[in-house]
């Protein structure tokens, strides 16, 4: 390459260097809306890296990897040719194995992060030790890919003659041992880059290790007005989102509820609220799964309880000392008795099991007066609707009085975070071809939060007790029946 090559940096770019070269900060999202350089920050961040530790190994992947070779790795090719890289000399690119390697023996390596039913535990993504590693457009990537690659930054940081070690000999003082590198580069998005970027850094409480830079079209001044002209003159939602950066703005047609009414849910006053009790409780199907307990007055969650798993009998007890706690009825207990839950059910008689795979319940037909199947695929779905109605009216609330856990760090606050952004990753399938009404599968809402969605199913599952309501007997519907002709007797 010869001559040290010089790389300029926009404003909001300076901000992520100054980041990066913060002791304190080992994690940067930087973004907002479109053209704010985030694809050449990344790049230039990987190239510095890569060259300044020789033996470095980093990682760029994206949710598609034929879309990073379209699009964020053609910027790349850009770059090296204004910095006056020449292939074969200064690095090579093996493209049946998407690796970029530099003469100094640093890689980077290109990975699609999109979720694959055959290797649901991104396996692919657990094995590589990494010195850094940069996600663009992040909020594509599903959390789970995001987490896992996480793991894997910081096993290749220590350099020492010219190269990277797994270790460095006692005395050693010409050895260097840089910090772990995490880089996301993103649109505005409601999910986990809201939770872990926007929000936290809209209120004030963004961790130390943890940086947000918000960069909008008017920050790169190397933009053309033609370009930020038709982002204004597109439709409102490409406008809020890559011209004004818009992290709260929401026009997913799919999604059952509003986000104002979700986050609503803290504030809303329950007129007329019954005061029957009922203590739903979602059993935890596998290790990474929580149990959790949520008791209810009328339609308010007003007791949560958040747990590992810890096997049937001690998920029983808990269930029996939160309902002599707050004098919960057994008839007024709900179990997801699907999987695991089915013994707690079998061990605590009086209780109810629920099944989202059962069939919807019968709903009344006013124009061929009887009682028919509600159109839904099952009754998950069903009870999923529901709520999306009471949520968007304000029908029911979240006001957490009390709240008991044993993951340790875990806090009432965080729970109600995740109870939102769960609410928020509901959506319909799609039926205009005429099918039945459905929501995403459960599979594709872990795809998307890296975890169950336990706390909406508390929610989700307190519907069975507004549907159970509905009579199921015809005669109950006699009122809605058309009455004998009335005769009319005219004046002459």
């Amino acid at each position: 390459m010869g001559a040290t090559a010089e790389i300029n940096l926009l404003p909001k770019q300076t901000e992520a260097w100054d980041a990066w070269e913060d002791p304190e900060v080992t994690e940067v999202g930087y973004g907002g809306a479109a053209g704010g350089g985030k694809t050449r920050l990344g790049w230039y961040l990987g190239i510095s890296i890569s060259e300044q530790y020789p033996g470095a190994r980093g990682v760029v992947g994206r949710k598609e990897l034929k879309n990073l070779k379209a699009t964020t790795l053609v910027e790349l090719w850009e770059i090296f040719k204004e910095l006056g890289y020449v292939n074969e000399r200064d690095y090579t690119f093996n493209d049946n194995k998407s690796v970029l390697k530099f003469a100094n023996g640093s890689e980077i390596m290109l990975v699609d992060t999109a979720f694959s039913p055959q290797d649901p535990e991104y396996t692919n993504l657990g094995g590589l030790p990494l010195t850094w590693a940069w996600l663009d457009e992040s909020n594509e990537t599903p959390e789970k890919a995001k987490s896992i690659l996480k793991t894997r930054v910081g096993r290749m940081n220590k350099f020492w003659k010219g190269r990277v070690v797994s270790s460095v000999p006692e005395g050693t003082k010409d050895a260097t041992e840089i910090k772990p590198f995490w880089l996301e580069t993103f649109n505005p998005n409601k999910g986990h880059v809201h939770r872990d970027y926007y929000k936290p850094w809209k209120e004030g409480k963004l961790p130390k290790y943890r940086r947000f830079i918000r960069a909008l079209p008017g920050d790169n001044p190397h933009l053309s007005k033609a370009y930020i002209e038709n982002l204004g003159r597109a439709d409102k939602a490409t406008r809020e989102r890559l011209l004004l950066g818009n992290f709260d703005f929401d026009s997913d047609p799919t999604k059952l509820m509003t986000y104002d009414a979700i986050t609503d849910l803290e504030n809303n006053t329950l007129l007329h609220n019954g005061k029957i009790k009922t203590l739903i409780v979602d059993v935890a199907r596998f290790g990474g799964d929580k149990i959790v307990l949520g008791t209810f007055e009328g339609k308010e969650l007003y007791s949560l309880g958040v747990y590992t798993y810890q096997g049937t009998d001690e998920t029983v007890k808990k269930i029996r000392n939160e309902s002599v706690a707050e004098a919960v009825a057994f008839s007024n207990i709900l179990v997801d008795e699907d999987g695991i839950g089915g013994g707690v059910v079998d061990n605590m008689k009086g209780i109810k099991g629920f099944s989202g795979a059962a069939s919807p319940l019968l709903v009344w037909d006013y124009v061929k007066l009887k009682l028919v199947p509600a159109n839904f695929t099952n009754f998950r779905s069903q009870c999923y609707f529901k709520l999306s109605d009471y949520v968007n009216d304000h029908l029911i609330s979240v006001k957490i009085r009390k709240f008991e856990t044993n993951i340790e760090g875990y806090t009432k606050e965080q729970a109600i975070s995740d109870l939102f952004e769960e609410l928020d990753a509901i959506k319909r399938k799609d039926d205009s071809d005429g099918s039945k009404q459905a929501v995403i599968p459960k599979i594709e809402m872990k795809e998307q939060l890296g975890r169950s969605p336990d706390f909406a199913d508390i929610l989700m599952m307190r519907m069975y007790y507004e549907l159970k309501e509905a009579p199921q007997d015809e005669e109950a519907y006699a009122h809605a029946r058309p009455r004998s002709p009335v005769r009319v007797n005219k004046a002459r």
